[in-house]
């Protein structure tokens, strides 16, 4: 249970200005069809995601030892540092909704422009630090939901509630906590 309300909270944080959830505001400004774009994210996400937690479930299997735990919690330190960057939407990211229909077009972008994207390296150390593929991929997917199922319904007005300076912020400082406790288990703090 445990990793999948720390991935559900990490991934929803982090999600916030993140390029996918700028993503998710242009495609309902543009296609005002909320429901085939929330399932085209949800498809996406679960997908890439169930990826990313089997690839650091692996990961961590054949790379045990105290340096692989050392390389995890300095992922999720340079993970704060990252959540700090602002990210932008680019267009040309998104294939045409006229050739693919809103859903599939939804879904096709998402998958791609989470590729190497911060929640998805996050999935990838998570799934690395908890062993749980499932409770991960879960967890992370329903932190995009979070985070994009607002955009999609409120769009631009969203970014105007809380300025996204303190949410990447908010999103640096639960990064740099997970690094410092894998930091405290490694060096025998917390146990």
């Amino acid at each position: 249970m445990e990793s999948l309300l720390v991935s559900t909270l990490v991934v929803a944080i982090a999600e916030i200005g993140d390029k996918t959830q700028l993503l998710a505001i242009i495609l309902a400004t543009r296609f005002k069809k909320p429901v085939p774009i929330i399932l085209g994210i949800l498809v996406a996400t679960l997908a890439n995601h169930a990826l990313a937690a089997t690839a650091g479930y692996w990961v961590s299997d054949l790379l045990s030892g105290a340096w692989f735990k050392w390389a995890i919690a300095i992922s999720f330190i340079a993970m704060a540092a990252w959540a700090l960057i602002p990210d932008k939407a680019d267009d040309e990211d998104a294939p045409s909704a006229r050739r693919y229909g809103v859903f599939m077009t939804t879904a096709i972008a998402f998958f791609l422009v989470e590729m190497g994207d911060k929640t998805q390296i996050a999935t990838v150390a998570l799934g690395a630090k908890f062993h749980s593929i499932g409770w991960v991929a879960a967890g992370t997917t329903l932190g995009m939901m979070l985070a994009n199922v607002p955009a999609v319904y409120l769009g631009e007005a969203a970014t105007k509630v809380v300025p996204l300076k303190y949410v990447r912020i908010g999103a640096a400082v639960i990064f740099l906590l997970l690094g410092l406790w894998q930091v405290a288990e490694l060096v025998g703090i917390l146990k």
